[in-house]
């Protein structure tokens, strides 16, 4: 079977890191068909092109995405702040239906997941401004939740936690304080737990997850959360087993009727371009979730282990790529 993978390379590091997943991916021999997208910061500052409609209904035929970081550099102005990250990331995610962003942590004895909903809450773009540019001035920023969001999302992390060893789950979220938003999340959650009675449960708060996450985070095998609060505290986990260069994600349409979307979690690096510091871990990684997805799992695993031979021999981060390579 022949893959039809859609590819945004991205900016700064972005198209290197891409190149050598590729490069891990057709070492495996898994035939796979990629169609590029030239699009990012680098293609709006050129022309001033985001994500025309075509580009959204060529992006949908395929079977997966494989995305680098997009971005300009650090401090640079030139680009009006949301335009990439609304205009492409987000677009994809709304338009695609890609609810679950799934991000697995592995490493320093590590093994959880966190399950972050990722088409409502605060980023649905809910909100404006009154008197914008007086001192009067009101910006209102909502958070969207609806039955339906919510409890597709809470019941896919039944689902996993289901299918994993420990069989437990924690919803995150700020239920004293957010109430509305809180309280159809801990309904939800409550209400679908009693169909999955051999998964036990938790509640946290985000802020104390935030604690465990650092002071005990082996107390966590899957975490369900809001988009906001599942942003903040995976780039947190990344950090606590080793840093978000070595943490991929996919952003899924389980219901298959879209392709889904995988790519590292880390920002585009700028200053590294050129550089033996360009780690392509994540990107890797991001890969073996696309071929797992696509049901290459054998091939997804070889590669995971690859990546974990070579991380054991503490490689110059510009060479793991081909390193993996030869080794899946």
């Amino acid at each position: 079977m022949t893959h039809k993978i859609g590819v945004i390379a991205g900016d700064g590091i972005g198209p290197a890191i891409t190149a050598a997943a590729l490069a891990v991916v057709r070492a495996t021999g898994v035939d796979v068909e990629t169609v590029d997208f030239d699009l990012g910061a680098d293609r709006y500052l050129r022309d001033g092109h985001v994500l025309d409609d075509a580009e959204l209904e060529a992006i949908r035929g395929c079977d997966a995405i494989l995305k680098g970081p997009l971005g300009p550099p650090i401090g640079d102005t030139r680009i009006p702040g949301g335009t990439i990250e609304r205009g492409i990331i987000l677009r994809l995610r709304f338009a695609l239906d890609q609810y679950i962003n799934l991000r697995p942590f592995t490493g320093k004895g590590l093994d959880f997941v966190v399950i972050r909903e990722n088409t409502e809450g605060s980023y649905a773009g809910e909100g404006g401004f009154l008197r914008k540019g007086t001192p009067a001035e009101v910006a209102t920023q909502g958070s969207v939740n609806t039955r339906m969001g919510v409890e597709r999302c809470v019941r896919y992390a039944f689902e996993l936690a289901q299918s994993r060893e420990r069989r437990h789950l924690t919803l995150v979220h700020k239920t004293n304080v957010l109430t509305f938003a809180g309280d159809l999340w801990q309904r939800t959650f409550s209400e679908v737990a009693a169909e999955y009675p051999d998964v036990a449960t938790a509640y946290n708060h985000v802020d104390a997850a935030c604690i465990y996450l650092v002071e005990d985070p082996g107390r966590y095998d899957v975490i369900v959360t809001d988009n906001l609060f599942g942003d903040i505290l995976t780039d947190l986990a990344g950090a606590v087993v080793g840093g978000v260069g070595l943490a991929g994600t996919g952003n899924l349409n389980p219901a298959r009727n879209g392709p889904s979307m995988f790519e590292p979690v880390h920002g585009s690096a700028h200053d590294s371009v050129g550089t033996d510091r360009v780690n392509p871990t994540a990107a890797i990684l991001s890969a073996a979730m696309m071929l797992d997805y696509l049901g290459e799992a054998e091939t997804a695993g070889r590669i995971t282990k690859a990546v974990q031979d070579v991380l054991s021999t503490n490689p110059v981060p510009a060479h793991i790529g081909s390193l993996v390579a030869e080794r899946v």
